[in-house]
């Protein structure tokens, strides 16, 4: 464990039994979300692979045009 994680945990004992509870669940889930994220984006390499090689070929075949930041 970082010394930095060691102190945020020792502050966090400091908190009432239910901010504590409060605060687990939320990192607990964060680290979920974070390995959920992490998995969505590995599964979808091929897919984006595939659709940026189609972006590249219609820009090729001159279907794309000049992004205007003007007009955005």
């Amino acid at each position: 464990m970082t010394k930095l994680l060691k102190k945020a945990f020792e502050e966090a004992s400091k908190l009432p039994e239910v901010e504590q509870n409060a605060l687990a669940k939320w990192l607990i889930e964060e680290l979920g979300a974070e390995e959920r994220w992490s998995q969505l984006l590995a599964d979808s390499e091929d897919i984006l692979d595939q659709l940026a090689d189609e972006a590249l070929e219609a820009h090729r075949q001159g279907k794309t045009t000049s992004l205007d930041l003007e007009k955005l």
